[in-house]
């Protein structure tokens, strides 16, 4: 008998598609049961997410702002490793039963597992780094943060990898959070607006720091400013002396990420009114 002949004869066999109905009958339930243990998985964190959502706030744990982007980050990490974990252990039941041996599968893979963890350190490295910032609440979904001193912006998401900001200009910023020494957040609790402009020489200084105090005051009293604003603004005075002018300092404290709104503001009331009053800045010198 010729060899096509008899693999015709084995796959036209009634129990050959019988078993391959049943395995595939089986897959087909795995699947299934795995997107609906991640659907329920996800409802059941979204539940958890609210109802720690009102014991916090119950209990006055700090402004609403800060504990919802508190509890997206947190419910965002916690629901992309179920969902990686349930899908895992879909695919090691597929395999099974697809006649597959795991055992072997698994043992090769903690081999594996060893040598790339020997030789992925930078790897463990962003895993660990992610894990403290999400445990420390060193930054939430929605924070502006500065990274390294170098790099600015929103946080969109936080995995155990990596952070990623989206910059002023839209940019997109991947970070690995392993390469992150210093975090800087300008979101929490509260922000500040620091008002810092430079007077020639012979201009009224003290008239000036009068005007950027009743600029802010007025400001405090508007709408929409009045609720951004927590706090009247402090006057630092003369700050430094320089070859260009006088440099008079201030800041303002706001609500969480409003600093940019109030301070844009105050900055164009306060330049107005220096001009108003004929309060001087330094001449432009060119470049030579």
């Amino acid at each position: 008998m010729k060899v096509s002949e008899r693999i015709w004869n084995e796959v036209t066999k009634p129990e050959i598609w019988i078993h391959w109905a049943e395995s595939a009958i089986r897959i087909f339930f795995v699947v299934v049961l795995a997107w609906v243990v991640s659907v329920f998985a996800q409802r059941f964190l979204t539940r958890m997410r609210s109802y720690a959502l009102r014991v916090t706030n119950r209990h006055g744990g700090g402004s609403n702002a800060e504990v919802e982007r508190r509890a997206t980050t947190i419910t965002g990490a916690l629901n992309k490793i179920l969902n990686f974990t349930i899908w895992i252990f879909a695919l090691i039941m597929i395999l099974t039963d697809m006649g597959f041996r795991i055992e072997p599968l698994l043992a090769g893979l903690g081999v594996a597992g060893v040598a790339i963890g020997l030789g992925a350190n930078s790897l463990i490295k962003d895993w660990l780094g992610g894990l403290f910032i999400l445990l420390e609440d060193q930054a939430r979904i929605g924070d502006a943060v500065t990274i390294n001193n170098n790099t600015s912006g929103a946080v969109e998401e936080i995995n155990l990898r990596t952070t990623i900001l989206r910059g002023e200009d839209g940019g997109v910023h991947i970070i690995s959070n392993g390469s992150i020494t210093k975090l800087s957040n300008f979101s929490r609790e509260y922000s500040y607006f620091v008002f810092e402009t430079v007077l020639a020489h012979g201009a009224d200084a003290d008239r000036a720091l009068k005007i950027v105090q009743a600029t802010a005051a007025e400001l405090q009293q508007e709408i929409p400013y009045k609720d951004m604003i927590l706090a009247p603004i402090e006057m630092f005075g003369i700050d430094r002396l320089s070859d260009r002018g006088v440099t008079i300092k201030a800041r303002i404290k706001t609500l969480p990420g409003k600093n940019g709104d109030v301070g844009h503001e105050l900055n164009r009331r306060v330049r107005v009114k220096l001009i108003e009053e004929k309060i001087a800045f330094p001449a432009y010198l060119p470049q030579i």
